[in-house]
């Protein structure tokens, strides 16, 4: 049985909200953005107009939603391939993500990257990379290159805890301390790998305590209200930019549906499950909001048909746009020109 999170409750009566009004609304439309996104996802991938491997955020929106106000839009992010709804909240258009599901040439990489492989040099979006713990290297060294271009930009480097077992994150993370590199390590622990759960996979269960042997500052943070990780990063991102170095979360979420869409998720229990669909991080903010006072039904509506729109919007566009030209195999490649290469 994983490590339950307790539930978030809406108050009574009016309260005093402790973010300001458009604070909520910009969170509230962002997670339910998400959601909305990656429920089509999966009823487009049902009737096969998407393809191959494929893994939703639906559960996790909390965090894209809280990362996103604590940063500013000139850091970058560097994730794993669960990835559309942190690509959206970095600033990718619904439209663009959909298309590249689709492998459209008008996705987001051109319709070459499916579902594992987003990126936005514009966005400062660096995947969505598919190998497993890939992501954390490459983080680290985009913080590299902020420290070494004398900005105060930082870069979130995720991960998951089925990720946190490489090596590469270990040499990471000493690179990056003794350097004091402007990086956030963030793993998203939604308690399971593919299909494993953290008690089986190491004999440490609290993974915050990664970087203790590192000495890096560390915090377990609830993953399910938005509340919580926008406090925490802003909390991680002024001691980065001060010039101190890594800070790492352990951000505690779940995913409400399998590792990917071929996941059953049968290793897991009804009852576990019920319990973390109770808390809802979507829903839950709504409730609150609505329980506190701070907006009223009339604009959660108008929220929600809004979003609504746009996604249907989306799949129309990805599913009127054209695939790949052939000629596009060859661009964008990368090639080292003094690599001999001799191709028939």
């Amino acid at each position: 049985m994983t490590q339950v999170l307790s539930k978030p409750t809406p108050s009574k009566g009016k309260k005093k909200a402790e973010f300001s009004k458009e604070m909520y609304l910009s969170w509230f439309e962002t997670m339910f953005r998400i959601r909305k996104f990656e429920e089509r996802t999966l009823m487009a991938y049902g009737q096969q107009k998407i393809r191959g491997f494929c893994h939703v955020y639906i559960g996790q929106e909390a965090i894209a939603a809280g990362m996103t106000s604590a940063l500013r839009k000139e850091d970058a992010v560097a994730t794993a391939y669960r990835q559309h709804g942190l690509a959206i909240s970095k600033g990718l258009s619904t439209k663009s993500c959909m298309a590249e599901l689709f492998g459209k040439s008008t996705g987001c990489v051109k319709g070459k990257g499916g579902s594992m492989h987003f990126f936005s040099k514009e966005h400062k979006f660096f995947g969505g990379n598919g190998i497993v713990g890939a992501q954390i290297p490459i983080g680290t060294g985009v913080a590299f290159a902020e420290k070494y271009k004398g900005t105060d930009n930082l870069c979130v480097t995720m991960f998951g805890d089925g990720a946190a077992r490489q090596g590469a994150l270990f040499e990471a993370f000493n690179m990056a301390m003794t350097w004091k590199l402007p990086v956030l390590y963030i793993c998203e622990n939604n308690q399971y790998a593919m299909g494993t759960s953290v008690e089986r996979t190491s004999n440490v269960k609290d993974l915050v305590k990664l970087g203790a042997s590192f000495e890096m500052p560390s915090e377990i943070v609830d993953g399910m209200r938005p509340e919580s990780v926008h406090e925490a990063i802003s909390r991680a991102a002024e001691h980065i930019r001060s010039g101190k170095g890594p800070y790492y979360l352990e951000i505690k979420t779940y995913r409400y549906k399998g590792h990917s869409v071929s996941d059953p998720a049968n290793y897991r229990t009804k009852e576990e499950l019920k319990t973390y669909l109770d808390m809802d991080p979507v829903k839950s903010l709504e409730a609150r909001l609505l329980s506190d006072n701070i907006v009223s039904v009339k604009e959660v509506d108008q929220i929600k048909e809004r979003i609504k729109v746009e996604i249907d919007e989306a799949v129309d566009f990805a599913e009127a746009s054209p695939y790949p030209d052939p000629s596009e195999l060859w661009t964008d490649n990368y090639m080292d020109p003094d690599y001999p290469f001799i191709m028939d």
